[in-house]
């Protein structure tokens, strides 16, 4: 029997910044109330803020 090492393995939940990201871009976008395209723009937005945050705030808690 092969002895194995069990690493556990840490669960990365990054992806959640995305979907709140998302979520509330498109629903910014939609509140505006200025049409389906801005409702697009809003996501990708949100998208992109939430990947800045994650990768500045986020990520550079890990490093302190």
């Amino acid at each position: 029997m092969k002895h194995q090492h069990e690493q556990e393995e840490e669960k990365s939940y990054d992806f959640l910044y995305y979907v709140f990201g998302l979520v509330t871009g498109i629903f910014t976008g939609a509140i505006l109330n200025v049409g389906l395209e801005w409702a697009l723009v809003g996501g990708v937005l949100g998208l992109l803020s939430a990947g800045l945050f994650l990768k500045v705030l986020v990520k550079g808690r890990e490093e302190i």
